[in-house]
């Protein structure tokens, strides 16, 4: 045993892939531990908020300010309203409004701006300009107000007496806050969906669930395939026929489309994520029961075997002690095989509509359904589904690294 870890633990294609796939485990073990927040809790009131550092402005404005002498704010202040593109845009406009090309450089800010503000129009509407063009021009010319501005910002409240705006303090435009001072703080690592929830936390749950959904069916699968190849190897006769027939049934009818009328059929209320693997295992073992039937073939004649006939051996210790050892590292690589499938058919009939119900707990597939009907792919939200990707694929791409070299290590035609 020993001998076969180290064998095991030598092959370079199994320590990477294992490596990736206890880090993905870590990761769902140790994150709910230090975020307690329930995946579907909705923390936004805008969907797809970007990632990032969020802190409270009603908190920051009541601590003390520290005053920083920064040379590039005014840029960084002017960059954020005014990009490249919305140069690009204003200059587009100024010209189909007739100003000359040459007259505009969209590289300084103040001519750009003195000429935009006296020849732009928010009513006038140019000639093969569409309304989404128009409302895209409305909104940067509203943005653009004081941009040059060098004053500060007034913060006034109603006097309670006199009903009267009064005011009560002045935020500099070199005012700073120490954001380990603010005490309402919130770091969003990939945003949040179109519900407005957690995409980390969310991922995480999701991932949990995913792997759990692939370990059950993969056992299912796994089990299923093992007991009906080992009958119809060993036995033969009328039970490898009947075994043969189901196996070649299932083979001819697709086993995704199975599994779609199945999940259908179920409904959304009962399809919980244990139904969803119970489903998926018992639509995947057909070709886990042909390889190991396929095996066990080619091992019922062997010496050992026949000796343990002669010597009168019950058929079940013959297969679980003469035959089924000699299988033990090709059904736990067909293990590894099964529950990578799983994930990745829960990931499709997620995306489909057909996954756990909705109301319990995410999923892998289920977050990319929820991008995919919100247009998260269109608008550019890319923190609502490609982190769902990278960790579908990651998974996948672990477990069949560590297939490929347990494959290395037992197979003696790929040994080094």
């Amino acid at each position: 045993m020993k001998v076969t870890f180290r064998q095991i633990f030598h092959s370079p294609k199994f320590v990477v892939g294992f490596c990736i796939f206890i880090f993905i485990v870590l990761a769902v073990i140790i994150y709910p531990l230090f975020i307690r927040d329930k995946p579907l809790n909705i923390i936004s009131q805008g969907t797809f908020v970007p990632p990032g550092i969020y802190v409270n402005v009603y908190d920051s404005l009541n601590l003390k300010p520290y005053t920083l002498m920064l040379d590039d704010a005014a840029a960084k202040r002017i960059a954020s309203k005014l990009s490249a593109d919305d140069r690009i845009a204003m200059k587009e406009w100024l010209i189909a409004n007739g100003i000359l090309e040459h007259e505009i450089d969209i590289t300084d800010t103040k001519s750009l701006l003195e000429l935009w503000g006296n020849h732009y129009d928010p009513k006038k509407q140019l000639p093969g300009m569409t309304i989404a063009k128009t409302r895209y021009y409305q909104r940067l010319n509203t943005s653009l107000e004081g941009i040059l501005s060098t004053e500060g910002v007034t913060i006034a409240a109603t006097d309670t007496l006199t009903g009267t705006l009064q005011a009560k303090s002045t935020v500099e435009q070199s005012d700073y806050v120490n954001i380990n001072e603010v005490p309402n703080k919130r770091v969003l690592l990939l945003g949040t969906d179109n519900f407005g929830r957690d995409v980390m936390t969310e991922i995480i749950t999701a991932t949990g669930v995913s792997l759990l959904i692939g370990i059950v069916a993969g056992l299912i699968a796994t089990t299923i395939g093992l007991i009906l190849g080992l009958a119809a190897g060993y036995i033969g006769g009328v039970v490898d026929d009947i075994v043969m027939f189901f196996t070649n049934l299932f083979t001819v009818i697709p086993s995704f489309v199975l599994l779609i009328l199945i999940s259908f059929s179920i409904g959304q209320e009962l399809r919980g994520p244990l139904t969803i693997a119970v489903v998926i295992g018992f639509t995947s073992w057909v070709w886990t029961a042909r390889s190991v039937r396929s095996q066990v073939l080619s091992l019922r004649n062997r010496d050992h075997v026949s000796l343990s006939k002669l010597s009168g051996h019950p058929v079940s210790r013959i297969i679980f002690t003469d035959i089924l050892p000699y299988i033990a590292s090709y059904v736990f690589m067909a293990l590894i095989l099964q529950i990578s499938s799983a994930i990745l058919l829960e990931a499709t009939l997620g995306i489909l509509g057909l996954g756990p119900r909705t109301t319990d707990v995410p999923t892998l597939g289920l977050m990319l359904n929820w991008a995919f009907i919100y247009q998260a792919q269109i608008l550019g939200k890319w923190w609502a589904y490609l982190p769902v990707i990278i960790v579908i694929a990651s998974v996948s791409f672990s477990l069949n690294l560590m297939n490929t070299g347990l494959d290395q290590v037992y197979n003696p035609a790929l040994r080094e």
